[in-house]
């Protein structure tokens, strides 16, 4: 009695680690790109209106990470 398919949970769990690291990589060129340090402003000067823009750039290079790995 097989309650896991581990092929399937490996893959899942594969694909999720390539998902992580891939966005962790692009985030930190977005952070690069960006002419200002983007912690200090969101962590240090509280700048609620960054922290909006970069949570929805992160939420668009996530839906395309999915869509290119789906």
């Amino acid at each position: 009695m097989n309650l896991i398919n581990w092929h399937d949970f490996i893959s899942s769990l594969l694909y999720s680690i390539i998902g992580v690291i891939v966005f962790c990589g692009t985030f930190l060129i977005v952070d690069k790109l960006t002419p200002y340090d983007l912690w200090k402003e969101l962590i240090e000067k509280k700048n609620q209106p960054l922290a909006i823009v970069i949570g929805a750039v992160g939420l668009g290079i996530c839906i395309i990470i999915a869509a290119a790995m789906h």
